[in-house]
């Protein structure tokens, strides 16, 4: 709401109470704690540059559970939703995963050069939008993908097969290491839980739930990345196919679902072009869209910054109140602010897009 922590810190009550109003609106008791322990922690709370023990502090395991608003809402319509979700790392990307403004690119263990090559340059192409990448952080594909985020200064989303201090496999050390530091790990496995073969296929059913896309790379035809790709055609979502070699077996299961239906994908720039700009990049532009010389320690486009990242490339109106779960008198006020302040265009059939201002 914000635009960053520092600056929601150093808000007022008044503009806490503005910011959170609606579902999130707190009792008086809750506004006295927080009173408190803001003055408790000072003006600034976490140092330039963060020290090593506070550091860790912050990166220390943490849980959301069945029932928590930041959960995302797919995963509590899941016929097995997780029962809890222990997860590490940036936590502000909670709010994109429970939109599921993410892609999941997903495929096999063991692909060949170009499926490997192909899922590296659609985590590069996907963190130059502004999407998360939601993967396994297992070899092959779901590796690639998150190293090609990493590479572009993406945000990666691994959804773990293990507990989170367990790295599988175990040459992928450095890699968790970093996906949890610079975007989310997550796993429904508590701290100490036995590793077993069916967790690995339990996780399938979270990356579709966090994501608006699905990506299949390379997959034969025993592979748990079609469990993936059928869980998405199942629940309506996009599912992009890399073509394969017709005559790999790495490759078969893949290509099975081009002959079903699913859509063919040859170049990242397709899926860029198809999707728009993702949920980071537009929280940037947000922030470059800010009138100059608005008054109020808190711009617009920050407090605004969940819609306007809601908003995409565009949206109606039944498409952000389904997002953000707010009655459409709510959202209309709202976009007609952002109208007036130039940072938001309407056009027929109640549909908004960005401006453009600034970008």
């Amino acid at each position: 709401m914000f635009g960053s922590l520092a600056v929601a810190w150093r808000a007022s009550a008044p503009q806490l109470a503005h910011a959170l109003a609606g579902s999130t609106q707190l009792q008086p008791c809750e506004q006295e704690r927080l009173e408190a322990y803001r003055q408790r922690l000072g003006p600034e709370p976490i140092s330039n540059p963060i020290e090593p023990q506070q550091r860790r502090q912050l990166q220390r395991q943490r849980c959301l559970l069945l029932g928590d608003p930041s959960l995302p809402e797919a995963l509590h319509q899941l016929e097995r939703p997780p029962l809890q979700l222990f997860w590490q790392g940036q936590g502000w990307l909670w709010p994109s995963l429970r939109m599921r403004q993410a892609v999941a690119v997903v495929g096999t263990r063991r692909p060949s050069r170009h499926g490997e090559a192909m899922a590296r340059a659609l985590g590069q192409a996907l963190a130059q939008a502004g999407w998360p990448v939601v993967s396994g952080l297992a070899e092959g594909i779901d590796a690639a993908a998150h190293r090609g985020c990493l590479e572009a200064e993406g945000r990666p989303v691994g959804v773990l097969g293990t507990p989170l201090e367990r790295v599988y496999p175990r040459h992928h050390t450095a890699l968790q290491a970093e996906v949890g530091h610079r975007g989310l790990l997550v796993s429904e496995w508590a701290p100490g839980t036995p590793v077993r073969p069916g967790h690995f296929a339990q996780r399938n059913r979270l990356q579709v739930a966090l994501a608006q896309a699905v990506v299949l790379v390379e997959c034969p035809l025993r592979s748990g990345a079609l469990q993936s790709a059928q869980l998405a055609w199942d629940a309506g979502l996009p599912l992009w196919v890399v073509p394969g070699d017709a005559g790999r077996v790495s490759a078969a299961g893949s290509n099975q679902w081009l002959a079903q239906g699913a859509s063919v994908l040859l170049d990242p720039a397709q899926l860029i072009e198809s999707l728009g700009t993702g949920p980071i990049q537009a929280a940037k532009a947000a922030a470059s869209m800010a009138p100059a010389g608005e008054a109020g320690p808190i711009p617009m486009a920050h407090r605004e910054a969940a819609l306007l990242a809601a908003l995409g490339a565009g949206a109606c109106l039944d498409q952000l109140c389904e997002r953000l779960r707010q009655s459409p008198s709510r959202l209309s006020e709202r976009l007609l602010r952002l109208e007036l302040a130039g940072l938001v265009q309407g056009e027929p059939g109640l549909w908004w897009r960005p401006s453009g201002r600034g970008l």
